[in-house]
């Protein structure tokens, strides 16, 4: 609704839905790397606040990193343009513009900037930045790409977001980490189709908007806030559905998309691929659980730190992405088969 309130704002949403437009369907590279600094100059203005010093900073680093980013591949297509007629047999050019769109979207090893400007923006920001920001470099990324360079890259991704999840106490931080997991799985789902990558994302950003409405309306940051506040049982529930469709637990909507990335994984023999995809998602469902449990064995008797009162519509809502979430994956499964 702020978006809406403020012309402005609404003004560079405007600009950055067309930037990513103008990034996707332009015939040259060039064209692909002006859609991008558009789509930078826009979001900067979105995330920026004068009364939040925070996302003031995160502002800053994200103008310095995409910048970086921007710098790089552009010198790799001038030099690609003038020097090097042919495109696809020079390994450092592939790599080179493949490390910049892989900086440009927050993936490993080049995340650094990424769980720090997530702690500075609203949850609103970071919805954006998780799934909208991706879009521009994955599908540039499926233009030209060194297949054993992205597979070295795909398991740096599903590791580190596995693994640095692990000892988070914020919730934004925890996000951006399944986030870089995620991104290692929809590497490889453009890797072999366009249309599993969108199927992919549509589930995933589907997912996250849940979770970041979910904590938007909670305004809950961290995680100890989830046993201090004084949340309903019933909210605790749809909090752990929506938690484990996000981890890609069967038989939640969340692991239909994990499944059928598998199942490519096993057609085409990748057997040490699958076992490390699917011992990632286990680490992440365990930091999951490990939240849920505590959410709902915790019960202080003292008087809660805050009273949350919610209308009933964001309770209808919520009832309802949990319903989505449980009976997704079966309904998928009727119309699969």
């Amino acid at each position: 609704m702020y978006f809406l309130n403020n012309s402005n704002k609404m003004f560079f949403s405007f600009i950055l839905f067309f930037s990513t437009l103008i990034s996707i369907s332009s015939n040259s590279w060039f064209g692909c790397w002006i859609g991008l600094e558009i789509n930078l100059l826009s979001f900067i203005p979105l995330i920026s606040s004068p009364s939040n010093l925070l996302a003031s900073e995160a502002a800053l680093k994200y103008f310095l990193t995409q910048s970086i980013a921007s710098i790089n591949f552009l010198f790799m297509i001038l030099l690609k343009m003038t020097l090097l007629k042919n495109f696809n047999t020079d390994n450092f050019i592939s790599i080179t513009i493949n490390s910049s769109l892989l900086m440009k979207m927050g993936s490993a090893p080049f995340h650094f900037w990424f769980p720090n400007i997530v702690e500075g923006l609203s949850w609103l920001n970071n919805f954006i930045l998780m799934t909208w920001q991706k879009i521009t470099p994955m599908i540039l990324l499926s233009y030209y790409f060194n297949k054993n360079f992205l597979y070295l890259m795909i398991i740096f991704n599903i590791m580190i977001g596995a693994i640095g999840g692990l000892n988070q106490t914020s919730l934004r931080k925890l996000m951006a980490f399944s986030s870089i997991n995620n991104l290692g799985w929809m590497i490889y789902s453009i890797m072999i189709s366009e249309n599993l990558w969108i199927f992919y994302f549509s589930m995933y950003s589907f997912l996250i908007s849940i979770m970041c409405f979910f904590f938007f309306n909670l305004n809950m940051f961290f995680i100890n806030q989830l046993f201090i506040n004084n949340i309903t049982p019933l909210i605790k529930l749809n909090l752990l559905i929506n938690f484990l469709s996000l981890g890609g637990l069967p038989p939640f909507l969340g692991f239909l998309p994990k499944w059928i990335m598998i199942n490519f994984l096993m057609m085409n023999e990748f057997y040490l691929l699958t076992f490390l995809f699917i011992m990632s998602s286990l680490i992440i469902i365990f930091f999951y659980i490990r939240i849920i449990y505590s959410c709902f064995m915790f019960n202080y008797f003292k008087m809660k730190w805050l009273k949350i009162n919610l209308n009933n519509n964001f309770l209808w809502l919520m009832n309802f992405f949990s319903l989505i979430s449980i009976l997704g994956m079966i309904l998928s499964t009727f119309l699969f088969f």
